[in-house]
This record gives C-alpha cells, structure tokens and sequence, in this order.
C-alpha cells in the first residue's frame, strides 16, 4: 500500500443539521415543547459542522476549531471504523485500542470514506480476548 502523504479537509454538509430540523417540524405541531429541543440540537449541529474542521494528515485524522488544533487521532491506534445507514450517512464510528467515538456526518461523506480507506483500511474485526 503507497503511503499518502497529502493532507485533506472535508468540507461541512448541513444534510445531517437540516434533516434534524425537519424531524422536528411534526413535533412543533404535536406540541411545542417536543419540537423545541430537536430544533435546538439540529442548530447546534449547524454550528458544529460550521466551525469544525476534520483533516486527514498522512498519520492522523485531527480535528480543529477555525485554527486550533482540539483532538487528534493517530491511525496507528484505531481497531476499526465504519459509516452507518452508508446510503445516506448520518453516524461515523471508529474505534481506537482505548476508546469508542461516535460522530455525526457534518463533513463531505464521500470524501470521508475515501480518505478512511486510503489511510486506515478495514479488516476484519475481532473483538479484544476477555481475560474472565
């Protein structure tokens, strides 16, 4: 497998926010206090895939908020990863060796599978033994 060394950032998509918001519409009419706190969380979801930004360096995945760095995530230690309902995304897992993330897709899908491919592809995935 050829090493890629460019780094790439994904584009937000408000698919994931806009699809909240409408969720919450029916609610409103249901009643209020229901389509409040969806509505809500589809504008945090906004702002979240506005002001963050995920790049995929040639050793790890980081995330930033506008300049600065907040987490970053070294492929070398990632167990496994998947993008759920693929055919229209809304959930990314990933497992590291010491914890489980799970994020909404507010960034380009497509471009997030090709770069997980590239950079950390999937194998098999077997469960850590238990030491009972």
């Amino acid at each position: 497998m050829q090493a890629t060394t460019t780094t790439v950032r994904l584009s937000p998509a408000f698919t994931v926010p806009v699809g909240v918001l409408l969720l919450s519409v029916p609610l409103w009419y249901l009643k209020w206090w229901l389509g409040l706190p969806v509505s809500l969380f589809s504008l945090f979801l906004a702002v979240q895939a506005a002001t963050l930004r995920l790049d995929f360096t040639a050793t790890a995945l980081e995330v930033y908020r506008g300049s600065q760095q907040i987490r970053q995530f070294p492929y070398q230690q990632w167990q496994h990863w998947e993008v759920f309902w693929p055919r229209l995304p809304i959930l990314f897992y990933f497992r590291e060796v010491k914890s489980i993330h799970f994020l909404p897709i507010l960034f380009d899908a497509k471009t997030l599978v090709q770069c997980l491919q590239e950079r950390c592809p999937r194998t098999a995935f077997i469960p850590p033994a238990r030491n009972d």
